[in-house]
């Protein structure tokens, strides 16, 4: 068997994850195909979710905390009546109820989870309680309780409905369970309801448009694969940017603050054609490295 040649790869890809295969499962694919040495992804979708899984490689990946607090939007599809105890169609059937409302029932109930509303994580989820996934102690048959966290739902739009079943787009902030979402839905419907499918279509700005699949992935040449990635400072676009001069630039990749007019606040940081990386002003216009990249080996910015 030849031995992998890794290599230095650096940017950012957009994947459209299958259905049946999880977030790892996917960056260890991608990885494989592009040989990169360093990969890493900005959040994981679960199993049964399909969607936008932005991947991050080389230097991108000291930026993908930043996506981790980035919002996010899905479509997703809710079964009425049945509830299951992971609160998606891969888990056990609880309880069966009657569905008898009407599409101006569920649109008035939606009413009350836009905005901020407060969450209690499901037991299936990978938080820790006292250093122990969730999810572990769920398959053993044991739940404890669960802190409330508040998040907020910007938009939840009803796109279908059919009686027993509906779908949602949901744009949220981090930490939002769709998956808790649905069955909360249902409890105010008084019949229950659980997530049958679950697409995520964009991650702050970036979006499912703009992503590929494993199998178009591996269709490509190597040449072709390199030409969608994005640079890493795709990841940065919703902050202002800072151009230094060669002097500044020098001292700025050396972790020294330079003298800058930006208002106060993190920002993406550039010499006149590569990222530096990811900076933070204060109120008295100097100019902090926060995040450097290997400034001297980063392809310019497009």
């Amino acid at each position: 068997m030849t031995k992998r040649s890794w290599q230095r790869v650096d940017g950012v890809l957009l994947l459209d994850k299958s259905a049946g295969m999880t977030s790892n499962s996917a960056l260890q694919s991608a990885r494989r195909l592009f040989s990169a040495a360093k990969a890493g992804h900005t959040g994981t979708l679960d199993p049964l979710a399909t969607g936008l899984l932005p991947l991050c490689f080389g230097e991108a990946t000291k930026f993908s905390t930043d996506l981790l607090e980035a919002d996010k939007t899905y479509e997703a599809d809710l079964l009425f009546g049945v509830t299951t105890d992971t609160g998606d169609a891969e888990g056990k059937v609880l309880v069966c109820l009657p569905v008898e409302f009407s599409q101006s029932d569920l649109e008035t109930v939606l009413q009350r989870f836009r905005g901020p509303i407060s969450q209690v994580p499901p037991m299936y989820s990978a938080l820790k309680r006292d250093g122990k996934p969730l999810y572990e102690l769920a398959r053993q048959g044991i739940e404890v309780e669960r802190a409330a966290r508040n998040v907020t739902i910007h938009e939840l739009t009803l796109l279908e409905f059919a009686g027993e079943r509906c779908r949602l787009r949901v744009s949220c902030s981090k930490g939002t369970y769709i998956r808790t979402l649905a069955e909360d839905i249902g409890a105010a419907l008084a019949c229950g309801a659980h997530l049958t499918a679950l697409r995520r279509t964009a991650v702050g700005s970036l979006r499912i448009e703009d992503a590929l699949t494993l199998d178009s992935l591996n269709a490509f040449s190597d040449a072709e694969r390199s030409a969608v990635l994005q640079a890493p400072d795709a990841l940065l676009q919703k902050l202002p940017a800072v151009y230094l001069d060669e002097q500044d630039a020098v001292r700025f990749c050396h972790g020294n603050p330079v003298s800058a007019e930006v208002a106060p606040g993190r920002c993406r940081v550039y010499d006149q054609s590569r990222l530096l990386g990811l900076g933070e002003a204060d109120s008295d216009g100097q100019l902090r490295p926060r995040r450097l990249v290997v400034c001297d080996q980063l392809p310019a910015v497009q």
